[in-house]
């Protein structure tokens, strides 16, 4: 029951207008410290992606690098995006990582070191190229990376404190909204 009532305010969060962070052309986007520091805070992939790689990260064998790798990542795909580089099918693909995420974790998949920050790797290239077309400033740059870091952090916390059953309910809540995600894509 608890599930249901997760999904469909899941649902309700995605048709708001805060549930697509990335709109074309950055109509709406304000730049600076302060725009690159909400924004993984508002916007559901983005929130849920850097959550589900710090509580993934705590049951895999290169517990720490991951995050950290992810984070570098991260900042080479915002780099792309101020240069100008193009990923096509890049809200797709975003989505697509938060639903591949919410399986890791709702199958409680562990990967080989390499595997996995390939894996990550990729995903952080993603996030941060949208990031980097949205947010171009320095400082935006540097608030974006501080919200993330704090994301993962905080999702590395709850990794550490909850019960299997409940990060496999997690995993299974997250992979849904990638999922309703992919289809708003």
């Amino acid at each position: 029951m608890h599930l249901l009532r997760f999904l469909a305010l899941a649902a309700l969060t995605i048709a708001s207008s805060y549930a697509q962070a990335h709109v074309q052309g950055g109509v709406w986007h304000s730049h600076g410290f302060r725009a690159g520091l909400l924004h993984p805070l508002t916007g559901l992939d983005h929130l849920l992606a850097m959550l589900a790689v710090g509580i993934w990260s705590v049951r895999q064998s290169a517990t720490l690098r991951l995050p950290l790798g992810f984070i570098a990542a991260m900042l080479l795909g915002v780099l792309t995006g101020v240069a100008g580089l193009s990923i096509p099918g890049l809200e797709t693909g975003i989505a697509l990582t938060v639903a591949l995420l919410g399986v890791l974790l709702a199958a409680a998949l562990r990967l080989p070191p390499a595997l996995a920050a390939a894996m990550l790797g990729v995903f952080a290239i993603l996030h941060g190229n949208a990031h980097g077309h949205e947010l171009p400033e320095v400082a935006s740059t540097l608030g974006l990376m501080l919200s993330s870091a704090g994301l993962i952090y905080a999702g590395r916390v709850l990794g550490h404190k909850l019960p299997m059953p409940a990060v496999k309910w997690t995993g299974a809540a997250i992979a849904a909204t990638g999922t309703m995600l992919l289809a708003l894509a």
